[in-house]
């Protein structure tokens, strides 16, 4: 029991130096260089410290880092933290490892309100309205799906999966159809959302993602060990007194809250939510009181470590971070259908 606790301690406290070592070198790398000592003495500066004997640094290696590529990383470590640990939540729920947060129709409920702002041209009155209408689509969209799923009280798993499925088809159905009627310009800026990216991010969508995130992931992670009973079975979960339709509920609506407020500010992007809780439960077990924080460390070491490839293979072009994670989660993904069908199991 020591050892696995030490273990799961070594994990936790690798991936946070990984986190931060990959984040570092991303503030540091790109077009503009800014060497290791002039970041720490902009954050001496920043914390009203004496940095000057830190390193020099120009006005533009403080304009880029402070306006473009610091509020980039926060959000990337925000989205990837959130997509991280509401996979975890989703798979414990519905016990299958191919479950991530879109699975009761959180990304079809986003696009089809990001796809409504713009076609109602909102976006280009206010930068925020595409993140708030995505944020309310992927919540009404939740809602309906658990509303359909639910019956004498009881929610069923399978019922539940089926009404995401019915729901995210249905949304997605009418989101193709709004856009056939868009013209080029809008219809280039949804597609841009669609397709899931960190760039051109502001201090503006940090603040509006921290919030709902944070909590989110706060909650999840207080609720672990009334998962790691659901999972056990639901008359296991009965059988000490838990509610378990109550729970389940509290469970899917925080992680898809959490999902909403990751996707409204980045755009949809896949697989994180999927590959990383399965590789963190190889890794440190069922435990979800330490899977959900591993999971949230990684998930952000996994989009940041995606978009700074992606800032830097094509140099001077960017590939988008979804096009990214989804080249990269994509063949883990056929893995596990590959191992399935060989009676490997989803372990």
């Amino acid at each position: 029991m020591r050892r696995v606790k030490q273990k799961r301690t070594i994990v936790l406290a690798m991936l946070g130096g990984l986190l931060g070592a990959v984040s570092l070198f991303s503030l540091g790398t790109g077009t503009v260089e800014v060497p290791v000592s002039a970041l720490l003495a902009m954050l001496a500066k920043q914390l009203g410290l004496s940095g000057t004997e830190l390193g020099a640094y120009t006005q533009e290696q403080w304009a880029v880092i402070w306006h473009i590529r610091l509020p980039r990383i926060l959000v990337g470590i925000l989205v990837g933290a959130a997509l991280g640990v509401s996979g975890g939540v989703m798979q414990g729920v519905f016990s299958n490892p191919l479950a991530d947060p879109g699975i009761i129709g959180v990304s079809a409920g986003a696009s089809f309100g990001a796809v409504v702002a713009v076609s109602l041209g909102l976006t280009a009155a206010s930068m925020y309205y595409m993140p708030i209408f995505a944020l309310v689509g992927a919540l009404v969209s939740v809602a309906v799906t658990v509303s359909l799923a639910s019956k004498d009280g009881k929610i069923p798993v399978m019922t539940l999966l089926l009404a995401g499925v019915a729901v995210s088809m249905f949304l997605g159905a009418m989101t193709s159809g709004i856009l056939t009627f868009m013209n080029e310009y809008r219809l280039r800026e949804f597609l841009f959302w669609m397709v899931g990216g960190l760039d051109f991010r502001r201090w503006e969508h940090v603040f509006l993602a921290a919030g709902p995130v944070l909590a989110g992931i706060t909650v999840l992670t207080f609720l672990a060990r009334h998962l790691n009973v659901l999972v056990l079975g639901e008359d296991e979960a009965k059988a000490v007194g838990m509610p378990v339709v109550l729970i389940r509920l509290i469970l899917l609506f925080v992680a898809s809250l959490t999902t909403a407020a990751a996707v409204c500010v980045s755009g949809s992007i896949g697989f994180v939510g999927l590959v990383v809780p399965h590789i963190i439960r190889l890794l440190l077990g069922p435990e979800h009181r330490t899977l959900l924080p591993a999971c949230a460390l990684a998930g952000a070491l996994f989009l940041i470590s995606c978009d700074t490839l992606g800032r830097l293979v094509a140099a001077p072009a960017e590939i988008r971070v979804g096009i990214v994670t989804a080249l990269t989660g994509a063949p883990y993904f056929l893995f596990l259908l590959r191992k399935a069908q060989k009676g490997g199991g989803w372990s």
